[in-house]
């Protein structure tokens, strides 16, 4: 137990640090942990970054002043993490908690940290009575990004709020071209693992309850894959025909490209990433579900270093973005992302836009996407481009007349996380104009 709880503070303490996400710094953690440690890892982990927001004005409230050395600070928020939404008894939650500085070596914290966790427990009440009205405490988010929900979505912000605190289900995607969703619906049955289809995706099935996906069946032989039913919507959206050439920019970890073969197996696909080690995650996937792609390493603001020159009938741009629409799946962007981000971001978004459209063919369609909530980086960035480039238009309307999901933008649509089914995305599809001038789908 103590051993959990000290690679958990260690873990948090880089992610407080700026030095790197839970994504990436867990899987690593968890080699060598049996199945019950690595569920109070991944519990101690995530429910800390989920609630670091309110912790952290828990904390402020029992310190004189905010500790230096982020290891302390990790162990104070992990204590209080048990002491207020774990079931552990709180005298074991203080006791392990003082005993994991020890196996940090910060003895030097135990009584602050005793102290500390005490008189968390002992003024309980009052504590929750004096924060209660603050909004960081109530949403349990950063300031600057709950004024941000609530200037972009009003009345809806509770509901976001609601939703990025909640734990996500588990959703699949039927690859079409092996299975339908019926006949896959039934294999699962058989498994004993209840599910459901999803409300907008015709490929999409939603699980009762997560499981490994070693539990599923057909999962190695690519039957399906995890992904969440609003990032479904992309492939569906592109609409690739046969024969044609594609381009998924930002293409890590692969579920959209692979989605986009399933859809057309013979296409000649080209998935892009800037990240070479997240760009292996792509191949893995392309493996397990049996289709190719040709792999390139680049940047896709940077076309001249890797394009071929070929034109793509289809392109999807998945935008670097503030993952403000996955927070429930990532609740540590909490901790990462920082006000400036937003502006940077947006920034980047436009310009790997603009180096992305020349290579598109007169009459092709691009796809942008995020799954972030924020206008800024959403349908901001699309209008802007449509505004600024002739040979452009925002297609989104026409082709979702009608559509049960997501709310129409000034570009594209938005998708709000849970509201609307699943995560938060945005999607803008963007025609180029065609050989005569016209505007095409």
């Amino acid at each position: 137990m103590t051993d959990v709880r000290v690679t958990a503070a260690r873990l948090l303490a880089d992610l407080l640090g700026g030095r790197g996400s839970l994504a990436r710094l867990l899987p690593a953690a968890e080699c060598g942990l049996d199945a019950r440690d690595c569920a109070l890892l991944r519990e101690l982990c995530y429910g800390c970054a989920r609630t670091a927001p309110r912790l952290r004005l828990i904390a402020a409230k029992l310190l004189r002043r905010a500790p230096k050395d982020k290891a302390v600070e990790a162990l104070i928020l992990l204590g209080l993490y048990q002491l207020e939404y774990t079931r552990i008894p709180d005298h074991a939650a203080i006791s392990a908690t003082v005993e994991a500085a020890r196996g940090l070596g910060l003895e030097r914290a135990t009584g602050l940290l005793n102290a500390v966790l005490r008189n968390a427990l002992r003024d309980r009440e009052q504590l929750q009575r004096k924060l209660s009205g603050n909004p960081q405490f109530s949403s349990m988010h950063p300031a600057w990004l709950q004024q941000r929900i609530k200037s972009a979505w009003g009345a809806e912000a509770g509901d976001i709020f609601r939703a990025n605190n909640s734990n996500p289900p588990m959703t699949l995607r039927v690859n079409g071209g092996k299975i339908s969703p019926a006949e896959y619906l039934q294999q699962l049955a058989r498994a004993g693992i209840a599910a459901a289809p999803c409300a907008i995706s015709p490929v999409g099935i939603q699980l009762a309850e997560p499981c490994p996906v070693t539990a599923l069946p057909g999962f190695e032989q690519g039957l399906v894959s995890v992904q969440d039913e609003s990032a479904q919507l992309a492939a569906l959206l592109l609409q690739p025909v046969p024969g044609e050439r594609l381009l998924d920019a930002c293409a890590a970890p692969g579920g959209k490209s692979c989605h986009l073969l399933e859809q057309q197996p013979g296409a000649d696909l080209v998935a892009l990433d800037i990240d070479a080690e997240r760009l292996e995650r792509v191949e893995e996937n392309l493996v397990r579900t049996g289709l190719a792609a040709e792999l390139i390493c680049g940047d896709a603001a940077q076309p001249a270093d890797w394009w071929d020159t070929s034109l793509y009938d289809r392109i999807l741009l998945d935008a670097p973005c503030s993952a403000t629409g996955v927070i429930r799946r990532n609740p540590d962007i909490k901790l990462l992302r920082r006000a400036e981000d937003i502006g940077e971001l947006a920034a980047l978004q436009a310009r790997i836009l603009r180096a992305l459209w020349p290579l598109l063919k007169p009459g092709g369609t691009l796809l942008y996407a995020t799954c972030s909530i924020l206008p800024e980086e959403n349908s901001e960035v699309a209008a802007r481009f449509v505004a600024e480039t002739e040979d452009a238009s925002d297609n989104t309307p026409p082709l979702l007349a009608g559509a049960s999901w997501g709310m129409p933008q000034a570009a594209g649509r938005q998708i709000l996380p849970r509201i609307h089914g699943g995560d938060g995305f945005y999607y803008a599809l963007l025609s180029k104009a065609g050989p005569q001038g016209a505007l095409t789908g």
